[in-house]
């Protein structure tokens, strides 16, 4: 019995010497540590990000504007006196010069009227003649002939008024342009209500394209630059800023621009939608693609960038424009690093490998 228990507690102790002897004697020395941790160290890759350098250069920006075409003129033709509508030249889209016949109003009692004045005309026109002959041999008196020449004058003015009122009764286009509305029709009367309209002509060289623009960007814009405009249509024309509006629209609080544009065929039709590049002065930007812009942990829009060090930072950039593949920016400096592949997988302070986009691509 004594000699189990004396054996009993001999395997106790030596159990309890082999566990501590885990804690209290060293498995490796500090050296072999250090080399494993190297190893693992040296044996994890940085991760890959493909950079372009970036340069800063003036850009010349282009301010683009929805809008829409519009006649240069329009007028409304009236009657401008009284009569009876006879005759209608013209019909909706007539191309019309200036000086042509429009309308003709019929009114006999003008026609007699320039004929009576007319026939005034020569009689006071004979008496005089004979009372000169009279005047010179003395027979009458030389305040005949004064009295005579003040009438003559004063039946010439009659006569030019009788013709005038005659050619009230032809209505013609004031100048060149096309017929866009009639709204009388052949023996319509305007007895009573002369000045009543007749048509409508709009004049469609030149045209305008007409645009709103905020008080923000009005500063960039000046009488005499030169403009694109492109229609709804495809077609496109190039004109010159007119006219820059100096007040406020009180509604919209937008300025009025106007482009000239050249229409002498007519090709360009009034009313039709049209978007105009307005170009602005140069400003100093940098072009990235726009897969390059992406947000920070705070929600501000900027992109990625890697120093000497390969350490990743970011910057924050203003939109300046935007293309259809590549967005001008401000807010990089010049020669800076961009990250434009990978960027979404990084974050800042991180150390990262940093390639050209090129071998970036090429080894993907």
């Amino acid at each position: 019995m004594k000699a189990s228990r004396i054996t009993a507690l001999g395997l106790v102790a030596a159990a309890t010497l082999w566990i501590l002897s885990g804690h209290l004697l060293p498995r490796e020395t500090a050296e072999s540590s250090a080399a494993i941790r190297t190893n693992e160290t040296e044996g994890k890759k940085l991760f890959r990000v493909g950079v372009t350098q970036t340069s800063l250069v003036p850009h010349s920006r282009k301010l683009v504007l929805s809008g829409h075409t519009e006649a240069d003129r329009r007028v409304t033709l009236t009657a401008r006196t009284g009569g009876v509508l006879t005759e209608v030249r013209v019909r909706r889209g007539s191309v019309v010069k200036e000086g042509d016949i429009v309308a003709i109003l019929s009114d006999e009692a003008r026609i007699s009227q320039v004929a009576q004045a007319k026939s005034l005309v020569i009689q006071r026109q004979t008496e005089l003649e004979a009372k000169k002959r009279l005047i010179a041999t003395g027979a009458n008196p030389k305040l005949d002939q004064v009295n005579l020449e003040a009438q003559l004058d004063a039946a010439k003015a009659a006569q030019a008024a009788a013709e005038a009122e005659l050619d009230r009764g032809v209505v013609r286009a004031p100048w060149a342009g096309v017929v866009s509305d009639i709204t009388v029709e052949v023996g319509k009367a305007a007895f009573s209500f002369a000045g009543a309209d007749l048509c409508t002509i709009v004049a469609l060289d030149p045209m305008l394209a007409v645009v709103e623009v905020s008080e923000r960007k009005l500063a960039g814009i000046k009488v005499g630059d030169m403009a694109e405009v492109r229609l709804i249509t495809g077609d496109t024309a190039r004109g010159k800023v007119r006219f820059v509006s100096k007040t406020a629209s009180q509604t919209t609080r937008t300025y009025r621009i106007e482009i000239e544009l050249p229409n002498a065929d007519g090709a360009i039709p009034d009313g039709i939608s049209a978007d105009v590049a307005i170009p602005l002065a140069p400003i100093a930007a940098t072009s990235v693609p726009r897969s390059a812009l992406t947000f920070s942990s705070t929600g501000t829009i900027g992109v990625r960038a890697v120093d000497d060090d390969g350490v990743v930072g970011f910057l924050p950039v203003n939109i300046i424009e935007d293309e259809q593949s590549i967005m001008w920016v401000g807010g990089v400096p010049d020669g800076r690093r961009v990250i434009v592949q990978g960027q979404d997988f990084v974050r800042e302070g991180q150390h990262v490998e940093a390639v050209p986009a090129t071998e970036y691509s090429a080894s993907r």
